[in-house]
């Protein structure tokens, strides 16, 4: 009885205690809830209001396409400002985007797109006959570039009050304002109007920003306040070794699916399955890329010429379609996506309030990085373009003084790359509490969107003002078909030379003269007697029954 009543007694004691805390939990749990379905909430009318922002803009270039000023990057652009300004008004001045910048998602999502259709669709023909050039200006001009602007930043900045940077951030700074826009210089220049520009400044900005990626790392991953003989010899060696491997991992990579995709033959049975194979493979190679810490954007892009050249041959005539409209569509809402996203956090508030107090500075800062930027460019592409030239006996192949001028001016512009790798040096997950990072993240956001719109704005005028008929000056009609075949060919923009169309060197001296004919006449043999043969491309396209292939091999016998 004792017993009973006792334990009667801490039951209820018990209870007594337990139901505050049961309320308690309760109540704690269902707060929680609510501030999740809000923050779901929030995150979807984000989304909503930018995916209505990218049709406004896509709609907007569509009414502004024949606008010789507007683009539709800079289009995208000012409406990621304009867009800033109202929710900066709208939220009291606590914020400005509805996405908050990360490098993460750039890199990641939505520059391999972009880079691999440059790939996939790059004019083979005119890229590979000018793949010296380029080298030269997107290898070569690079480092000379980045020597340059890390020199100078490291003169200017200590006469300013910056704050407290380190010889590891004046080198970043080299590197991350020494990465072109490569993006904007496909909206602003004409692969059909000028073909040898195009070729020059798009290959240039691709191989650029590899080799600013990999600089912007290889710094990263080094003690550079002990700099030593052995340290510079690793440093470079490392970057020769991320440079060559990136390049190999695309090509290996582009092999795989062509020859997966011939053995297979998915189109027998489905074509979407030869499209969804072609696509993750694209995008695999820029994952692995990232997962053995080497440069995605080489990877990818010489996948997407690999794959242009084998696995697009090798799916059926739907799938072709099919592939090249979609990898151009994902281009372009990444392309528009990447400037809306940048001209909205441009404004961030965060940000501006550490350098609010001292505007002289961060202008001077703003100011000495873009002359840097004209002053290191124009220091390798006039001397690069001279050296270029001795080695072209066609004048029509060599680059004249105001081709240069252009090639200098279109390459000026500053965009998402040089913003991601701005914040990852100066940034923690988009946020900065150092008045120096705070100063060169809006710095960073300066230049860019300055350069972007001034230069952006001026490119195309400048182009009709010194090449007013750029067809006739950058080719010839008269000039033979053995001299303008492609390194590599494709359906999309070349013909099936023979070998025989190809004169056959017969001594050194035409290896020394004509390096590109010479080199593509062996190229031709190789890829005829054991490429093709092995990974397909054309003239070896795998025979579907119930293929257009099938259809037009009927009405020929």
């Amino acid at each position: 009885m004792v017993a009973r009543s006792f334990y009667a007694y801490v039951r209820k004691k018990c209870r007594v205690r337990l139901v505050p805390k049961m309320v308690q939990l309760y109540s704690f749990v269902a707060m929680k809830l609510q501030n999740l379905t809000t923050s779901d909430h929030a995150s979807v009318v984000s989304i909503n209001l930018f995916v209505a922002l990218l049709c406004a803009c896509i709609v907007i270039g569509h009414l502004l396409e024949e606008n010789r000023w507007m683009n539709e990057s800079i289009t995208a652009l000012i409406i990621g400002v304009c867009t800033g300004v109202v929710i900066l008004l709208l939220s009291g001045g606590k914020s400005s985007h509805l996405l908050v910048f990360s490098e993460d998602l750039f890199f990641i999502y939505l520059l391999p797109p972009i880079i691999f259709n440059a790939g996939f669709q790059v004019k083979k023909k005119q890229f590979f006959r000018n793949f010296i050039t380029i080298i030269l200006f997107g290898a070569v001009g690079t480092l000379i570039s980045w020597a340059i602007i890390s020199f100078g930043v490291i003169q200017f900045f200590k006469r300013l009050d910056v704050g407290s940077l380190d010889i590891g951030d004046y080198l970043a700074i080299g590197a991350i304002f020494a990465a072109t826009d490569s993006v904007c210089t496909l909206q602003v220049l004409n692969q059909d109007e000028t073909p040898l520009l195009y070729s020059l400044v798009f290959g240039e900005g691709v191989v650029n920003d590899a080799t600013s990626v990999v600089l912007f790392n290889a710094i990263q991953s080094f003690d550079l306040t002990r700099l030593n003989t052995s340290t510079a010899l690793h440093f470079i060696g490392s970057f020769f070794y991320l440079f060559f491997a990136s390049t190999m991992l695309g090509v290996v990579t582009g092999l795989l699916s062509a020859y997966v995709i011939k053995k297979l033959y998915f189109g027998r049975h489905s074509t979407d399955r030869e499209v969804a194979l072609m696509m993750l493979m694209a995008y695999l190679s820029y994952i692995l890329a990232e997962l053995f810490y080497l440069s995605g954007i080489l990877t990818v892009f010489f996948c997407g010429i690999v794959m242009s050249h084998y696995t697009w041959h090798n799916v059926t005539e739907s799938s072709r379609v099919t592939t090249k409209h979609a990898f151009a569509t994902l281009s372009f809402v990444a392309e528009i996506f990447i400037f809306l996203y940048v001209g909205m956090d441009a404004l961030d508030i965060e940000k501006w309030q550490f350098v609010s107090d001292s505007p002289g500075t961060s202008v001077a800062v703003s100011s000495i990085l873009m002359a840097l930027v004209m002053v290191g460019r124009a220091a390798f592409v006039f001397p690069l373009s001279f050296l270029s030239n001795l080695a072209k006996k066609s004048p029509t192949e060599r680059v004249g003084i105001k081709q240069q001028v252009v090639i200098w001016w279109s390459g000026l512009m500053r965009g998402a790359v040089s913003m991601a790798l701005a914040y990852n040096q100066f940034t923690r997950s988009g946020h900065t509490q150092l008045r120096g990072n705070a100063i060169m993240i809006t710095s960073t956001i300066t230049v860019v969107l300055f350069s972007t719109v001034v230069f952006g704005l001026m490119t195309k005028p400048l182009i009709r003002l010194l090449l007013p008929q750029p067809s006739r000056t950058l080719s010839d009609p008269s000039t033979p078909k053995s001299l303008s075949v492609p390194f590599l060919g494709s359906a999309q923009d070349s013909f099936d030379f023979g070998a025989s169309d190809v004169p056959r060197p017969n001594s050194i001296r035409a290896l020394l003269t004509t390096p590109t004919h010479t080199v593509h006449y062996y190229w031709r043999k190789f890829d005829n007697a054991f490429m093709r043969p092995m990974f397909g491309g054309r003239g070896f396209v795998p025979f579907v029954p119930g293929s257009p292939t099938e259809r037009s091999a009927r009405q020929w016998e």
